[in-house]
């Protein structure tokens, strides 16, 4: 055990292992491979509180089960935190052939381990005399933090594996979040230039030497980095982007700001008291995506609100309102609401989507619920600061998205999310798994006829100018998409919409104990002119029942209704996903099983 400070202590094996000490207690900064235990008496320690982890990484984490069971909390980064509290259902998840995602999330832990905290992004856990502040980090992995602190008299960083040494890290090879991608590189040098500007005292890697000179260190590796990221051709406008993240969403609007760096693109609407309104919010500087779709492949965060602020006199981001319900849209609203006090207003026709996410049957959803501070109603102007927004129905891209008009520096705005793609508008961006109907862009086409805005703000696209010409073609493409449709589907015979199913099981997703209960709601739909009764039973494995057996339901013509059902577990059993369908007859008629929802059964503890 080496002594770097009066109560700060490096002890090395799989990695560093950073104690400090507070009177015969511990803190841990990583766990290695454990055998940090078998050195604390030396140094007047008799027990370890908390272990915090900078990432998920084996080399980090194996030593985990011992330290739990020695009675120590373990805190770890909330992106990374399947890895380590359901890292069995990772393993029996991850995919194995024909294998095209490189991230090593399979250097991962064998077993789970019992988590007693996460680490949230910006945010501050005290512990005995110390203050430890959560920095997001991404390079290493995706989720990976550092942590700042005062030991000492001096403000030491944790950096996990974010930096070896001057100039040199510990892997390239973890950079590589995809196939042949190098998204870790950036978000190195993004990470790093972050850290620098928080001017700590000396840098504690992971692997490597403690660095007294953290601004040295720094600017060779990110120098470096930024070498190997030309040779790649990869983020060529890395720190461009870096020093200008916004700018006017036109030459017409300065008050209407684009943030250049995001996934889904970001609108900032500022006020003449220094307050914002953000439109959409969801991977703020994407440097490019992780392959996988698990929590810890997507990593919000809050890297250009600090440029936005120093830059464009904005104090306060007040208020953040979606378009529609997906994740690159909405990823860091929590973080919004969390670190920056926003309100999240959101319109009515999608807030129970992000309240309750496990509900639906629906692409793109956010792994946590967003809570929602304002429900706001479509059709009825909304005043904020000396603007008025009012919300349309959207419908088409996704059947909850909006539309939001508002009037900006003389110029009348539409902000329709991922509606109309491409540099012309014309391509009509539907999406069946979200709910689009047949006739949705006919009426994207008459709302923005009877709207008339000057430019429609958009995206993953390019603002766009509002023209007769253009309304014209959008019509004509409008008309025609549902015109084959009709052509295409046997809608007068049976008319189950553009989706094709008649049936949606909610709860989508749940997880229950053995021998539990839950209230389970069928929505049916009627594909017939007439009305008719419909029949529904609930095809379930082996062990589990259903309340009742058989549930009916009269339909309007073309109407929907819900029948309700009870689904229990069985009384015992091991951890699986159970798959529970809906087998639906209408008017006689046998569609079979048109839905299906899935149950994660937890294992009984001993």
């Amino acid at each position: 055990m080496r002594q770097l400070s009066e109560s700060l202590y490096l002890h090395r094996d799989t990695c560093n292992v950073y104690v400090i000490k507070e009177g015969r207690s511990a803190v841990l900064i990583d766990c290695g491979d454990g055998s940090v235990l078998d050195g604390l008496s030396a140094i007047g320690v008799d027990r370890v509180t908390d272990v915090l982890m900078t990432h998920h990484h084996r080399d980090q984490a194996q030593g985990l089960p011992r330290a739990a069971a020695a009675g120590a909390r373990i805190w770890v980064p909330e992106a990374e935190q399947d890895l380590f509290a359901r890292v069995d259902r990772h393993w029996l998840a991850r995919e194995l052939a024909n294998i095209y995602n490189n991230r090593e999330d399979r250097f991962s832990l064998l077993e789970p381990v019992p988590v007693a905290g996460l680490l949230r992004d910006y945010r501050t856990v005290r512990l005995g005399r110390h203050e430890f502040t959560v920095v997001p980090t991404p390079g290493h992995t995706t989720g990976s933090v550092s942590l700042l602190a005062r030991v000492d008299g001096r403000t030491v960083a944790f950096t996990g594996d974010l930096i070896y040494g001057p100039g040199k890290v510990w892997s390239l090879a973890a950079t590589q979040w995809s196939y042949n991608g190098g998204e870790g590189i950036a978000g190195t040098i993004l990470s790093l230039l972050d850290l620098k500007d928080r001017r700590p005292d000396v840098l504690l890697p992971s692997h490597g030497e403690p660095m007294a000179d953290p601004a040295g260190a720094i600017d060779l590796t990110v120098q470096r980095l930024a070498d190997l990221r030309t040779v790649r051709r990869q983020n060529p406008r890395l720190f461009l982007l870096r020093e200008e993240p916004y700018e006017p969403a036109t030459p017409e609007t300065p008050h209407l700001l684009f943030n250049r760096t995001s996934m889904a693109n970001s609108f900032v609407l500022r006020s003449d008291s220094g307050k914002a309104l953000v439109i959409d919010f969801g991977y703020d500087f994407m440097f490019g995506p992780a392959a996988g779709s698990d929590r810890a492949s997507r990593r919000p965060w809050l890297y250009t609100i600090k440029a936005l602020k120093e830059k464009y006199g904005v104090r306060a981001i007040d208020v953040v309102v979606p378009t529609h319900y997906h994740d690159d849209h909405v990823a860091g609203i929590n973080l919004l609401r969390e670190v920056e006090g926003a309100q999240h207003w959101c319109p009515e026709s999608f807030a129970d989507i992000l309240e309750r996410p496990e509900q639906q049957d629906l692409p793109c959803l956010w792994y946590d619920p967003v809570p929602v501070d304002r429900r706001l109603p479509l059709g009825e102007p909304i005043r904020w600061e000396e603007y008025t927004l009012t919300l349309h129905p959207l419908p088409g891209h996704t059947y909850y998205a909006v539309a939001i008009a508002f009037e900006v520096d003389g110029r009348r705005v539409l902000a329709v999310g991922d509606q109309v793609a491409d540099g012309d508008g014309l391509f009509l961006n539907y999406v069946y798994k979200n709910r689009f109907q047949v006739d949705d862009f006919v009426a994207t086409a008459a709302l923005l006829r009877r709207l008339r805005p000057d430019v429609l703000i958009r995206g993953h696209w390019g603002p766009l100018p509002v023209t007769d010409e253009y309304l014209e073609a959008l019509e004509r493409a409008a008309g025609e998409v549902a015109r084959l449709h009709r052509e295409l589907l046997p809608l007068e015979e049976v008319d189950f919409g553009a989706g094709s199913f008649g049936a949606e099981i909610r709860p989508y997703r749940a997880t229950l104990r053995p021998g539990t209960r839950l209230p389970v709601a069928v929505a049916v739909r009627n594909p017939f002119g007439t009305a008719e009764e419909a029949e529904v039973r609930l095809s379930l494995p082996p062990g589990w029942r259903a309340e009742p057996e058989v549930g009916r339901v009269r339909l309007a013509p073309r109407g929907t209704a819900e029948v309700g059902f009870v689904v229990q577990a069985p009384p015992s059993g091991s951890a699986y996903r159970a798959c529970v369908a809906a087998d639906l007859t209408v008017g006689g008629r046998r569609f079979g099983q048109h839905a299906e929802a899935l149950y994660t059964l937890e294992a009984e503890r001993s």
